[in-house]
């Protein structure tokens, strides 16, 4: 009798198997999901057995972490072909920078999560890929990526050996315990010089000679080896599938269609379609409307388990919603621990962004709100100003993302605005309560010089790593920038870490451009604020045709008050176009003026018509002509183009 119920039951099994692919239920009302096949084990039972793309053991989560320009991207394209996650129509130069803006410069901006599948031994392995900018002003988006991974690949071009973000990349994936595989990459340039980077790279790393890969992302040699390595060496994601869902949220953005797209990597637990989630900092609940991996295009799935990557389509509209850094759970039986250690945005830079018309201020909002789920990094809140209206005060990583963040909002999202001269915020004190300080965020805001007691500005502690060879370049540009050494370690014979005490304005300005120049690009920065300290600081006015101009306005240290205006008054010659009447542009401390320059006037030749004659008539003419450019120049309005608004942060060019 027992093999006949056993042949009943394996009979069983195939015909359950057969309804569930066509689409059919079974017995019992439950839908049988794609990905488990029911297959006997005992008489007449039917037990799970999880298929190999499931298993976490089978899943390798990581990031690509270089200095800018060492071919990250071209190795993430060569890694996708390898792996035959695109078609060779679809294969193109930095397939996954898919912003024009990212393409024109070269860089990577956003970072990107892709999936691939790769057999290795005979198993079927998900790699899930997720690229990461090289500019240190994108620094958080690297943080972002490595909070999602167990492993980085560490890039090192063979020709320019180890740069400044490759030590700052490398800290912040040895802080998240990753495990760093080490890729010399560009090794078949005639400027290679892979004997003494490799020597470099054990330095740095500690690691063996025969650890490094020698590759061109170029050529595509060793991508297998790479790939080899990522199985053999990444330690697959640890989670247990049966405890509450708890995902990471590390990227999101907007789509216009079906709302905000978030990604995802699950710690523990797993997500399916239609469960009701819930957004653990928000505290909202919505349901899971799609869920699924990212290849090239979006691949909806049933359910993403443990240790893997996806997307979720709940169609969120609001862009406050959502939170990058926040803990997915579920709604009904929802975990107790957020997930931790995920590094806080720390701005930098900080200036307005203004509608150039003010009727536009609540679509910049719409359009900020989006940039910032797209951008964690982007700081915002609303400020004022008497000559541009309503704006907001942003902070931003550094210069090129103040520059990057302005141009997508123009060209993603049509906002022309205009931008002030950045700077940080102080602390004022008035002689009429000289214990209670107010925020000053804008030079207007200061109080005048006869009412001001003392102003406070926010003093940092900078760490700087650079090599041996350029310390004297480094120490002299940050004690021309104010700053005060505190410590000087030799780490290696090569590399020395500096210590500074530097004001936070002092940075703003042209400081990264001009430690990457003294410094050849090797230099890494890092720094955290030490408090407030007292400073001899001046409110510096631009007027333009005597009328002051806010948004050129600046708070400066007492001895660079002079230097700085002179060369912004020269600056601002050079970029405002001539008008039909002389512009005087002055540099203004209160009431004094410490600085001149003018634009000279268009002059229409109004004598051409006068050939011969008496001198007199002449004279008539162009006096004519001088009482109607200074009647214009009373009612004229002077045209200010966005590069003057900048001109500040250019003064040493």
């Amino acid at each position: 009798m027992l093999p006949i119920f056993g042949m009943i039951g394996y009979f069983s099994a195939k015909i359950l198997f057969f309804l569930n692919l066509t689409g059919f239920e079974n017995l019992s009302g439950l839908k049988i999901q794609n990905f488990e096949l029911y297959l006997p084990i005992k008489c007449g039972s039917i037990l799970p057995k999880t298929d190999p793309f499931t298993k976490m053991k089978h899943i390798r989560n990581f990031c690509i972490i270089a200095h800018i320009d060492h071919g990250k991207s071209t190795l993430a394209d060569r890694l996708l072909g390898a792996t035959q996650t695109v078609t060779a129509r679809e294969e193109k130069a930095q397939l996954l920078d898919n912003m024009d803006l990212e393409r024109e410069r070269g860089i990577t901006i956003k970072s990107h999560a892709i999936q691939m599948e790769y057999k290795y031994k005979g198993e079927d392995y998900i790699l899930n890929l997720i690229d990461t900018p090289g500019h240190v002003d994108f620094s958080y988006e690297v943080s972002r990526s490595i909070a999602a991974c167990e492993g980085a690949l560490l890039i090192v071009d063979a020709a320019q050996s180890i740069q400044a973000q490759t030590i700052s990349n490398l800290y912040l994936a040895l802080e998240n315990d990753l495990e760093i595989i080490p890729v010399l990459n560009k090794v078949d340039l005639p400027s290679a010089n892979p004997e003494e980077v490799s020597d470099d790279i054990i330095d740095l790393l500690g690691c063996k000679l025969e650890d490094i890969i020698h590759a061109s992302g170029k050529t595509g040699f060793g991508v297998e080896n790479i790939l080899a390595a990522i199985i053999e060496k990444i330690p697959p994601p640890k989670g247990i599938k049966d405890e509450p869902l708890q995902a990471l949220i590390f990227d999101s953005h907007y789509n216009p269609f079906r709302g905000i797209e978030v990604i995802f990597r699950v710690k523990n637990g797993e997500i399916r379609k239609g469960q009701k989630i819930k957004f653990m900092a928000t505290g909202n609940e919505y349901f899971a409307d799609e869920v699924g991996t990212l290849k090239l295009n979006q691949v909806p799935k049933d359910v993403i388990s443990t240790g893997d990557v996806g997307y979720l389509i709940s169609g969120i509209k609001e862009a406050k919603e959502v939170k990058v850094g926040d803990t997915l759970t579920d709604a009904k039986t929802p975990t107790t621990n957020m997930i931790t250690g995920f590094e806080d945005v720390k701005p930098m830079v900080f200036a307005g962004i203004y509608p150039v018309d003010t009727e536009d201020y609540e679509d910049l909002r719409a359009s900020m709100e989006k940039l910032q789920l797209n951008d964690a990094s982007l700081v915002f809140a609303p400020e004022s100003s008497a000559a541009l209206g309503f704006g907001f005060r942003c902070g931003f990583l550094g210069m090129l993302h103040l520059e990057i963040i302005q141009e997508r909002l123009e060209r993603e999202y049509d906002m022309t605005v205009i931008t002030t001269v950045p700077n940080v915020s102080y602390l004022a004190y008035t002689k009429k309560d000289p214990e209670t300080p107010f925020v000053v965020n804008n030079p207007s805001d200061l109080p005048e010089p006869s009412r001001l007691d003392r102003v406070e500005e926010p003093f940092i502690k900078a760490t700087i790593i650079t090599k041996s060879d350029f310390v004297g370049n480094v120490m002299s540009l940050c004690i021309e920038k104010r700053g005060v050494i505190t410590h000087q370690t030799y780490l290696t014979t090569e590399r020395v870490e500096l210590s500074f005490d530097m004001p936070l304005a002092e940075i703003v300005f042209d400081f990264y451009d001009r430690l990457k120049t003294v410094s050849k690009g090797y230099a890494s920065f890092d720094y955290s604020p030490i408090g407030m300290r007292t400073s001899k600081l001046v409110k510096l006015d631009v007027l333009l045709n005597s009328q002051p101009v806010d948004a050129l306005s600046a708070l400066i240290h007492e001895s660079n008050a002079y230097h700085i205006g002179k060369k912004m008054t020269e600056k601002l010659r050079e970029l405002i176009p001539r008008q039909q009447f002389d512009i005087p542009i002055q540099a203004a401390i209160g009431a004094k003026i410490i600085a001149r320059e003018t634009i000279k006037a268009l002059r229409k030749d109004v004598t051409a018509k006068c050939y011969g004659g008496d001198i007199s008539r002449k004279r008539k003419l162009l006096e004519k002509q001088k009482k109607g450019k200074k009647r214009m120049r009373l009612v004229g309005n002077v045209e200010i183009p966005q590069e003057a608004f900048m001109a500040v942060l250019k003064l040493n060019d």
